[in-house]
């Protein structure tokens, strides 16, 4: 059984910045597809960033200059470090276990113009 723990999320300010974690038990994490998902009221989930077992990442055009997705396995961990937030990126976030189709708990992220 797989579980993600994710923390980070809350409300800043247009500008400001966060940093989601999200840590996995039950997997063979260095081998794990992990990516981040949102959903912003009233708009289908969508995909934020993906990053392989090696490292390569993909990002969605919107967050490729703002948002970075980095992984630490020997933590078992995966990282989204949000800059420059606007408006447009308020939703509940997700992490995701790609290799495995398991989602964490939904953290929102809140941003004020």
């Amino acid at each position: 059984q797989v579980q993600l723990a994710v923390t980070g999320g809350g409300s800043v300010q247009a500008g400001e910045s966060l940093l989601l974690s999200c840590t996995a038990s039950g997997n063979v994490f260095n081998r794990t597809v992990m990516a981040w998902y949102r959903r912003a009221p009233g708009k289908r989930r969508e995909m934020v960033a993906q990053i392989f077992g090696g490292g390569r990442t993909n990002l969605r055009d919107s967050v490729k200059a703002r948002f970075t997705i980095s992984r630490d396995n020997a933590k078992n961990t995966v990282y989204l470090q949000m800059n420059n937030l606007k408006p447009e990126d308020t939703g509940m976030y997700q992490c995701y276990d790609d290799s495995n189709d398991y989602w964490s708990e939904g953290t929102q992220v809140t941003v004020s113009s």
